[in-house]
């Protein structure tokens, strides 16, 4: 229905912003990452937007990318999950880490957002697996085959990519799989 406001920023309040365009106020929800983004108070703003319509409201989300409105989408598809539990997703985590983390199934990176428990961190991985971008978790670069299977070694333990990159550069360049291992979880552990 509302696809997109272009107009005028009247107020910002978070997570509410005011936008008048051409005489018309439109009160418009948005997560934290578009609010930061915002410009100042009186000048020229442009968001798109997702019109929802309850039995008790009619609520307008505006976003600032094309990536995170789709984000929105996907998220309030799944059981469970309302508009206001999305905004706070998107608020609490980046459209990118969302996508990491539903990729490499890290359901801890989501039950740190607030309102998320684990419950319903378990079912936004099941549902939305292969619908967020698979490949933006890029793997770091391995520079030997003892790397690469240090670094396997490390994401099948749980730890993320990043975690597992700077425990791999800690490391001597002609180190063993097993002794880099244990290397690599003592510096881990610190």
């Amino acid at each position: 229905m509302i696809g997109k406001l272009t107009g005028t920023l009247l107020d910002k309040s978070p997570p509410e912003v005011l936008v008048d365009c051409h005489g018309v106020g439109y009160e418009v929800l948005v997560p934290m990452s578009t609010f930061y983004n915002l410009p100042g108070v009186g000048e020229a703003v442009s968001l798109l937007t997702q019109f929802i319509v309850r039995e008790d409201a009619q609520i307008l989300y505006g976003f600032a990318t094309a990536p995170e409105r789709q984000t929105f989408r996907e998220l309030i598809k799944v059981s469970g999950v309302g508009p206001r539990t999305a905004l706070a997703i998107l608020s609490g985590i980046g459209v990118s880490d969302l996508a990491q983390a539903v990729t490499l199934q890290e359901g801890a990176r989501l039950v740190k957002v607030p309102g998320i428990g684990k419950k319903t961190a378990e079912r936004l991985l099941l549902e939305l697996k292969g619908k967020l971008g698979a490949d933006i978790g890029v793997r770091p670069q391995v520079a030997s085959e003892a790397q690469a299977d240090i670094l396997q070694a490390l994401l099948a333990l749980g730890y993320n990519d990043k975690e597992a990159a700077a425990a791999l550069k800690a490391l001597p360049a002609d180190v063993g799989v097993s002794e880099g291992i244990k290397l690599a979880l003592k510096a881990l552990a610190r």
